[in-house]
């Protein structure tokens, strides 16, 4: 087949990552002609959301990748040189999946039911807003009701619904239910990423959930973190007296300005100090630090102060907590980006690669990218947003200086089993000897993440050896993963146990408190990743390249954003970034006039004459005669 995609462009975006859809997005927007490409045949790259049948080709595709071309053909024109662009996949290492199920279940098996307590409800349906669309639960509420009527059904005495044990092959038959992620983020309700779907009009791409409660790790057990007001005196956790010293403090932070004096001292000193300078008890300072701050004990001062009032300003917002998740994962906000540039005229083409790029001598100046040979093809632009696992290795000076460890955990049930299905972040502190803390983020059947019966649970947290090594301890506190290919109802599968609100496990039927009953992993998935955000771009590259990060440590979609702004302000000074795009009923098409069409003429609504009938009957034109 003939290729007949144009040569020339004002930008090429090679790879379809968060930094490079935002950027190609705005170019698009601006009336730009811009190419995106990847060499993948999904969106997203390392931001990537999968079924699980799409997340094996991608751990195959990362496990055995496929050599470039060693031969570029020969485009190049006198003074032009042509460098090799690089294999996003050999940056992804210690692939690692293990199963805990058994492949097929034997008949006896299959004749064994057990109990889960999967929550009959969904994650919180938030209050109305305008801006962002959350996802209505009604509608997923019925098809659930079909789908899985057992494990919703519970009986009034309050003990679990039965149903089958899980096998591999029941499992895998589900594929299509999971999105999985490779990075998963969350966005505050007032962050930068917010506030940007809102005002390009690329919020009406995508629906979103509240995340329902924020969970800390605290005394050895799991514990609800107050986020309002009313959290922190409706808490049993928390002394009266400690009440009105957290309200206290978040106040202080709230309301903190430069000019105060509140801080002073403290500038250079960690932010753990200054809260135990305020004589926080332990339970306060922990709760600051570790869930509201998502600090560690070393973080400054004034970047604790920040980081908690990042959290307070997004309270209140969509819901209990700061945070929103996407529906159907992370992946898809990069997506939503691609949809507004595809609107305004971007073309897209996926399984295609970037060879080379073609590159100026620079002998007496400085060397500069005209473009990219793809398919052996030249095509030529203005400029190249590349995405730093495409980029040459002579572009970045040294290695990524750290990584991402990553754990992808399928579970039978929630880490801690409430009345109805939660979305659930907790930021794990470091324990045990270790300095970093793990971000967990655990999702349900309402965030179409899994299906019902099952829990994705992801873990995240600064590379120190391998993900498998780093994230062990948390796996282990958190998780059963003791293998029951052999047995359907073992005990982390009893069906006489449950978990009450506050994470305590008790037997059905006795008041007597017990072990917390930990998730069952049915599957897992650990790999590391490079941490790009703190490269130098800057040296070695060409002018008019911009290379672009992949997924950083932050909670948030925070860094990608900014540096998607700071790139377009590079190509683009004097333009506006993504300005509001406008709604299909706004667009008027050129040369037409803004007036409306006829109706459609059905039996109950006809139009008379020339005007058209209104709900009493009259038409438009006899009440403006009456008007008159």
């Amino acid at each position: 087949m003939e290729d007949d995609l144009p040569t020339e462009y004002d930008v090429i975006v090679v790879g379809t990552g968060m930094t490079e859809s935002v950027v190609a997005a705005a170019a698009s927007r601006i009336g730009k002609r811009v190419l995106h490409l990847d060499s993948n045949e999904y969106y997203g790259g390392l931001w990537a959301s999968f079924n699980f049948e799409g997340l094996q080709k991608w751990m195959e595709d990362c496990i055995h990748p496929v050599k470039p071309t060693e031969e570029v053909s020969a485009v190049a024109r006198d003074g032009e040189t042509l460098i090799k662009a690089g294999n996003q996949f050999s940056t992804v290492s210690n692939i690692e999946e293990t199963w805990y199920i058994a492949e097929e279940l034997a008949d006896s098996q299959q004749a064994t039911s057990f109990s889960k307590n999967n929550g009959d409800e969904q994650g919180e349906k938030v209050g109305d807003t305008d801006d962002v669309k959350l996802a209505e639960s009604d509608e997923t509420e019925k098809e659930k009701e079909k789908e899985n009527d057992a494990e919703k059904a519970e009986a009034e005495d309050g003990k679990p619904a039965i149903t089958e044990p899980w096998s591999q092959t029941k499992l895998k038959k589900e594929y299509r239910k999971f999105n999985l992620d490779l990075a998963p983020k969350l966005l505050f309700a007032r962050g930068s990423l917010v506030e940007l779907l809102i005002s390009s009009n690329i919020a009406r791409y995508a629906e979103f959930r509240s995340v329902t409660r924020v969970l800390t790790w605290l005394d050895g057990h799991l514990e609800p973190v107050p986020c309002s007001r009313a959290d922190v005196f409706a808490t049993r956790h928390v002394t009266v007296v400690e009440k009105r010293m957290l309200m206290k403090l978040l106040t202080v932070c709230m309301e903190y300005e430069h000019s105060s004096n509140e801080f002073e001292g403290f500038e250079d000193k960690p932010f753990s100090e200054y809260l135990k300078s305020k004589k926080l008890t332990p339970n306060l300072l922990h709760y600051v630090l570790y869930a509201i701050a998502m600090a560690t004990d070393t973080t400054p001062c004034m970047e604790g102060v920040a980081r908690t009032q990042r959290f307070l300003n997004s309270l209140g917002r969509y819901g209990n907590t700061p945070f929103l998740w996407p529906m159907y994962g992370s992946g898809e906000i990069p997506q939503c980006f691609c949809r507004l540039c595809a609107v305004f005229g971007g073309l897209y083409h996926l399984k295609r690669a970037a060879e080379a790029l073609i590159v100026t001598d620079g002998q007496g100046s400085v060397s500069a990218c005209r473009g990219i040979v793809s398919d052996g093809r030249r095509l030529e632009s203005h400029h190249l947003v590349l995405g730093v696992g495409y980029a040459p290795p002579q572009f970045l000076q040294a290695a990524p200086p750290g990584g991402l460890s990553r754990g992808i955990f399928i579970t039978d049930r929630s880490i801690l089993l409430a009345d109805k299905e939660s979305l659930t972040l907790l930021q794990f502190p470091p324990v045990d000897g270790s300095s970093e803390p793990v971000t967990v983020i655990e999702v349900g059947p309402s965030t179409n993440a899994c299906p019902p019966g099952m829990y994705v649970v992801h873990m995240t947290c600064k590379q120190q050896t391998t993900a498998r090594e780093d994230l062990k301890t948390v796996v282990a506190k958190l998780l059963h993963t003791d293998s029951i290919t052999n047995s359907a109802d073992s005990s982390a599968q009893s069906p006489n146990k449950k978990q009450s609100e506050d994470g305590e496990g008790e037997e059905v039927g006795d008041t007597a408190k017990c072990e917390p009953v930990k998730p069952q992993v049915l599957w897992s998935l650990y790999f590391n990743c490079p941490e790009t955000s703190k490269c130098d771009f800057t040296a070695n590259i060409p002018a008019k390249v911009y290379l672009c990060s992949g997924p950083d440590l932050d909670l948030d979609f925070e860094y990608a954003v900014t540096e998607a702004k700071a790139i377009f302000s590079k190509m683009y000074p004097d333009s506006e970034f993504l300005p509001r795009a406008p709604d299909p009923e706004e667009i008027l098409l050129e040369g037409e006039e803004s007036a409306p069409g006829p109706i459609f003429e059905g039996d109950c609504a006809k139009a008379e004459n020339d005007g058209h009938k209104t709900e009493d009957g009259d038409s438009d034109q006899t009440k403006g005669e009456e008007a008159e």
